[in-house]
């Protein structure tokens, strides 16, 4: 795929404020399978540094609110502030599992690489994420995962940067798509391996993140051909 959005941002900047594999390529990978226009309102759930928010805000002209809990409202604010953003991007400091939004506001939810930290329970999709979307509004979710389960055993690659807890969030497409089948709230659309995982990841492995560092050693032996990144696109009912 050619990152024809994400190309428009400087390198550096973008390297610098990482905290995984390129969020704002995978954001432009997710929103290519449904239409966003200028108004509309957008959750952007464990926005991180607000990669994938300036993203959603300049090239669509969306009204973003930002929710994370690991990166304080004050910075992601002066950040979209640098990019005269501040009137699009709302950043919220919080927590996934207690979100102030009232039921049915957002057009749609994204999440890139967040999901994976407070989705993993049958309700949570109900309970909680389902609530502030609208009828017929889309909820796209992007998480690092595996090709099939680990179910415990990390292949030797692995081991060099992980421990079998470190991975415990990562699963395959099969493991998603059975997760969410149970969902009442939502219809699934498509959950599906991401392209491009090797340019999403090296372009995480080059920034000086001291995670980034840490990932080399298993992605340098050829972890990569275990994972992939799971795309889940689903539309509440």
């Amino acid at each position: 795929m050619k990152y024809i959005k994400t190309a428009k941002y400087d390198n550096q900047f973008l390297l610098d404020n990482m905290m995984g594999p390129n969020a704002m390529k995978i954001a432009e990978q997710l929103t290519a399978g449904f239409i966003l226009t200028p108004g509309m309102r957008v959750l952007d759930l464990g926005c991180g540094k607000g990669l994938t928010s300036i993203s959603l805000a300049k090239e669509y002209g969306a009204g973003v609110f930002v929710h994370d809990l690991w990166v304080g409202a004050t910075e992601n604010y002066r950040r979209f502030k640098s990019f005269d953003l501040d009137n699009l991007i709302i950043p919220i400091y919080g927590d996934a599992n207690d979100m102030p939004y009232a039921d049915e506001y957002f057009d749609a939810v994204i999440g890139v690489d967040a999901y994976e930290y407070f989705g993993e329970t049958e309700s949570y999709m109900d309970e909680k994420l389902a609530q502030p979307v609208k009828s017929g509004g889309i909820i796209a979710i992007a998480v690092p995962g595996v090709k099939k389960e680990l179910n415990g055993v990390l292949p030797v690659e692995m081991s060099y940067s992980w421990t079998v807890e470190d991975l415990s969030t990562f699963h395959s497409c099969d493991w998603g798509r059975e997760l969410l089948s149970k969902s009442q709230k939502i219809e699934i659309e498509s959950v599906s391996e991401m392209p491009d995982l090797d340019e999403l990841w090296n372009d995480w492995l080059a920034c000086d993140n001291e995670y980034a560092v840490r990932d080399r050693p298993a992605m340098e032996a050829g972890a990569g051909k275990y994972m992939n990144f799971v795309q889940i696109i689903a539309k509440k009912k």
